[in-house]
């Protein structure tokens, strides 16, 4: 099958270079031009702007940080939908709230063409080997229709519901995970004058009750970290956690009630990005919080 894809930050890429490896066509697009060339190095081909990706593909793909960077992506003169796209079907995997997506899906829809959201839980290592969680939200026809590809990108993959469902799940997800990094920081401040072995540690919390799948597999990064040792290129940073908790919180209020633990942690990760924390990754971030001292 032909593909698309759009958006190539280190999911997009990582997608993109799965969707070659399994045997697709694929097709790239990204606003900064030269994240398309390491994809064209390993055979995709590298369209001129999103319209022009969209009348390439059989079926697009699309990874963006934001709403706004949706609405950039798919409306304008050389937007996504600026051209003929009439049966193509977009699957969309930002971390976005429901009502973006359902926005969204009416201007698909509009341009004769049908979307499934589909954000992914995982990062570069899941997406490469194919074994991202997926959150899809759409009819079940157009799950059905995305679902090989998707079974090539995803160890599990499911059907949430209507356009939105996907989105609800997301953050609900990603939630316990980024509340995990900074409860842990502050857990391993109330130990770390005990002077053991950072990596015994983390392998001591991995063995409790408390601990999350995360700290099993990513516990010797955390260690490093937490050693100041470089754990490696980031995977999942601070200012992208940042953005799904204020994604959150939005929701949440959207629907009518509040997120205090979710809120607070945003609050706290806003200092460490202050801090110039960042661009580091998320195994580092219970690095600033256990070595930090009230002011």
């Amino acid at each position: 099958m032909r593909i698309g894809v759009a958006g190539l930050g280190r999911m997009g890429s990582a997608i993109a270079q799965r969707l070659i490896e399994v045997g697709h066509e694929v097709v790239v697009w990204n606003r900064s031009a030269e994240k398309t060339q390491p994809l064209a190095e390993r055979g995709a081909t590298v369209a001129t702007s999103p319209k022009d990706l969209a009348e390439r593909a059989e079926l697009i793909i699309t990874l963006l940080t934001d709403a706004a960077a949706i609405e950039r992506v798919f409306d304008g003169g050389e937007g996504l939908l600026a051209g003929s796209v009439t049966g193509r079907l977009f699957v969309e995997m930002s971390t976005v709230q429901p009502s973006t997506e359902q926005a969204l899906a009416q201007r698909v829809a509009a341009k004769g063409a049908t979307l499934l959201e589909c954000p992914v839980g995982g990062t570069v290592g899941p997406a490469l080997s194919g074994k991202l969680l997926g959150f899809a939200g759409g009819a079940q026809a157009d799950f059905d229709r995305a679902k090989p590809v998707l079974d090539q990108l995803c160890r599990r993959v499911e059907l949430m519901g209507p356009i939105g469902a996907g989105s609800s799940m997301k953050l609900a997800i990603n939630l316990p995970l980024a509340v995990f990094w900074q409860s842990f920081g502050e857990a391993y401040a109330l130990c770390r004058h005990l002077g053991r072995d950072p990596a015994w540690m983390v392998e001591l919390f991995a063995e409790t009750s408390g601990a999350p799948n995360v700290l099993r597999a990513r516990g010797s990064a955390v260690a490093k970290a937490l050693q100041s040792q470089d754990s490696g290129s980031a995977t999942f940073d601070c200012d992208s956690i940042r953005k799904d908790l204020r994604t959150m919180v939005a929701e949440a209020q959207a629907l009518g009630f509040s997120l205090p633990l979710a809120q607070q942690t945003l609050t706290v990760f806003d200092q460490a990005s202050q801090a110039g924390w960042g661009g580091r990754d998320c195994t580092e971030l219970p690095a600033y919080w256990s070595t930090k001292r009230s002011s």
